[in-house]
């Protein structure tokens, strides 16, 4: 007899903040977990989340994601007030939340939210230490993505 296979939560990824990307220059990332109520677990696993302007700040030496939405699904409890805006504890080491305190402290630095994946039944999220780009890196940026893309392409035909 054949044990069957667990089915995983969809791919793993729940949501990505594309625009960091775009906007920062990452320096060091780190995986934090979040402290969550039920209806937002049951709301993630459908992946109804967004990271647009999602940012952490440290306050009294805990980290809080600021600006993530994750939006109730229509199915939540009566009695249970939803509010997908609101601050959501990170659980992180001490030693990684004062390396936060640490670099953020420096100018052009800031804290962003990067990613929220599932991790077995846990989710997690990717936070990271970044730079602020200026217009001219973002054009740069921009130049050698469509090179990578022109060499690829160049490189499948000649074969």
């Amino acid at each position: 007899m054949s044990k069957a296979k667990k089915k995983s939560p969809s791919s793993g990824t729940i949501a990505l903040n594309k625009r960091a990307r775009h906007e920062y220059f990452i320096d060091q990332k780190f995986e934090a977990g979040l402290q969550l109520a039920g209806w937002e677990v049951k709301s993630l696993r459908e992946g109804k989340a967004q990271l647009v302007d999602s940012y952490v700040i440290i306050h009294q030496n805990e980290a809080y994601l600021i600006g993530a939405r994750i939006t109730p699904l229509l199915s939540a409890s009566t009695h249970v007030v939803c509010e997908p805006l609101r601050q959501r504890k990170l659980l992180m080491h001490r030693r990684e939340i004062d390396r936060i305190i640490q670099i953020t402290e420096q100018k052009g630095k800031t804290c962003a939210a990067m990613a929220l994946y599932w991790k077995g039944n846990k989710i997690k999220c990717e936070v990271a230490l970044v730079t602020g780009k200026k217009d001219h890196d973002k054009r740069d940026t921009a130049k050698e993505r469509d090179w990578a893309r022109d060499k690829e392409r160049l490189m499948k035909h000649r074969i």
